[in-house]
């Protein structure tokens, strides 16, 4: 094979993983618009994502295929399709949580405004609830949402507080590109990955905080004021939001002591559950997937 062949294959290859990455990423937030526009059709959510990697008629096949069609029932449990991409077995569920930086979970949302699409990713501490990392974007790909997100949590505590993390998510794209894998293989950090939504709701639910208990108050109205607005709800959240789970203390106050606390994960079907093992500081709590309460 030539130098030529060699490099138009490697081109093409890089189109296909870029194309793949975008269509994994799509679904989570293709089922997130649904829930909130049940009959919304799939040519008005592409002018509403404006995906980089399929025309419109494409964006359509793509939403069909995946049982995305209106007038047909819809099954919202699996976040992709992973027959044909790299994926890791769910490493948390059952774990006991027992310090600082054991386990980050994360997942992307979007945010509309006047119009527009933007994304929203978060990487959050799951033993004291602190959003370590986040960003906003305007597109879906790797170098916009999972890995500048990562970076600024490594920015803030260190390349040595992660060694040995899990890194749990969904199975997006941004999560199994080379590119983030190389960095959490780089921080000496494990990959996990959650197969069914509810494996993944401890993150889901910090979407929701940020968007309507914050953002949604604050109306930013331009790229510039979304950017300051998403820093300060974060900032807000971490340093001001006192959590029952944590025994009215917030997040930010619990990475510098250590908890009398051991947590124990617990996922059955639509059901997830925090076990605490220090009865005499927090009380045992069982969380329904909708209504999240234990965030």
């Amino acid at each position: 094979m030539t130098g030529s062949s060699k490099q138009n294959f490697h081109q093409k290859l890089d189109r296909w993983l870029s194309q793949k990455e975008e269509q994994e990423a799509m679904i989570p937030l293709i089922r997130e618009i649904r829930k909130e526009h049940p009959s919304l059709s799939a040519r008005i959510m592409y002018d509403m994502l404006k995906p980089t990697t399929m025309g419109r008629d494409k964006f359509e096949r793509f939403c069909f295929e995946r049982g995305f069609r209106v007038n047909q029932p819809k099954n919202f449990r699996k976040t992709t399709d992973s027959s044909s991409t790299e994926r890791f077995p769910n490493l948390i569920e059952g774990l006991e949580l027992t310090r600082v930086n054991q386990v980050l979970v994360s997942d992307i949302t979007y945010y509309e405004m006047n119009g527009r699409f933007y994304y929203l990713t978060f990487i959050m501490d799951l033993y004291t609830r602190e959003i370590v990392g986040f960003h906003y974007s305007k597109s879906l790909r790797t170098k916009e949402t999972s890995l500048p997100a990562m970076r600024m949590a490594v920015k803030r505590f260190g390349k040595e507080a992660f060694k040995g993390a899990i890194f749990h998510s969904d199975g997006g794209g941004q999560y199994y590109a080379k590119e983030f894998l190389k960095l959490t293989s780089d921080l000496g950090m494990v990959n996990s990955m959650a197969e069914e939504v509810y494996q993944n709701s401890h993150a889901e639910r910090i979407n929701g905080i940020i968007k309507n208990n914050y953002l949604a108050g604050y109306n930013p109205q331009s790229e510039a004021e979304l950017k300051k607005e998403l820093a300060r709800a974060v900032f807000n959240y971490n340093t001001s939001k006192p959590h029952g789970s944590l025994k009215g203390r917030t997040p930010a106050e619990c990475r510098f002591i250590t908890l009398p606390i051991v947590m124990k994960i617990k996922q059955v079907a639509k059901t997830v559950e925090i076990e605490n093992n220090s009865p005499s500081y927090f009380p045992t709590s069982t969380v329904h997937h909708h209504q999240h309460e234990y965030v």
